[in-house]
């Protein structure tokens, strides 16, 4: 738990980046504050001791696991969406996702961000720094969370959890996404041709094949070309002999 997270008035400001005087010295990674910093060290031996007797999730402190009771309490909880957040600071930066505030700009190149360490992060893809590395294929990361994310490929480890069904999510962007299109009834996309009403723009982009006749698979062999992956498929096997 960052000093962020614990924070009250749920205000971040562009200067706080450049206030970060303690450094690990495993990885490079600075924060504002001494505790945050030892907090921090235990990723590296993987002192996950504090249980979670709700989720079974285990943290590494007992304030990350103060924080994360919150989410159970639903004690910061968004009016938008229902998402529930650990902390006020959270719920502001959460919110932010509604109102598509995103306060922190790149000098280089323009793009905007929600919260000032993901601009800090974002600044090592211009300078090419990658401080974070894979123990196991040695990939190298810009930023932690990702290294955390690829990790998951190799673990397996499915974290985010549907609470409607038995699906189960690498990142938590995937969680939100599955609720907001698989259990929702919404059906915001809409066919310009024949009036149908889907759920997601990808399956409105399958749909209007039908329309267009547009036919993006393309076999590597001859010139024909597929609307769907199945008939590629099908024709690879009976004329070229190819099982893809």
């Amino acid at each position: 738990m960052t000093a962020e997270a614990g924070s009250n008035d749920g205000i971040e400001h562009p200067s706080d980046d450049r206030q970060r005087p303690y450094s690990c010295t495993e990885c490079g990674e600075r924060f504002r504050w001494k505790r945050s910093l030892t907090v921090h060290r235990k990723h590296h031996i993987e002192e996950y001791l504090y249980l979670c007797n709700q989720c079974e999730k285990r943290f590494l402190s007992r304030y990350d696991l103060y924080y994360h009771m919150n989410i159970h309490a639903s004690k910061y909880m968004c009016t938008e969406c229902g998402e529930c957040c650990r902390s006020s600071y959270d719920l502001a930066v959460h919110r932010r996702s509604h109102t598509g505030e995103k306060p922190f700009e790149c000098s280089v190149c323009g793009k905007r961000f929600t919260k000032s360490n993901n601009l800090s992060q974002h600044g090592r893809i211009h300078s090419g720094e990658k401080p974070y590395k894979c123990p196991v294929c040695d990939r190298a990361f810009s930023q932690t969370g990702s290294l955390n994310t690829h990790m998951r490929v190799h673990t397996g480890d499915k974290p985010y959890k549907c609470s409607v069904c038995d699906s189960s999510f690498r990142q938590s962007y995937d969680l939100q996404y599955h609720r907001s299109h698989v259990h929702s009834n919404r059906r915001p996309y809409g066919c310009d041709y024949c009036g149908k009403l889907f759920k997601t723009s990808k399956v409105l982009k399958r749909h209007e094949r039908i329309h267009t006749g547009a036919k993006p698979y393309s076999c590597r062999h001859c010139s024909d070309c597929f609307t769907w992956p199945v008939q590629l498929k099908q024709h690879l096997l009976k004329s070229h002999n190819e099982r893809s």
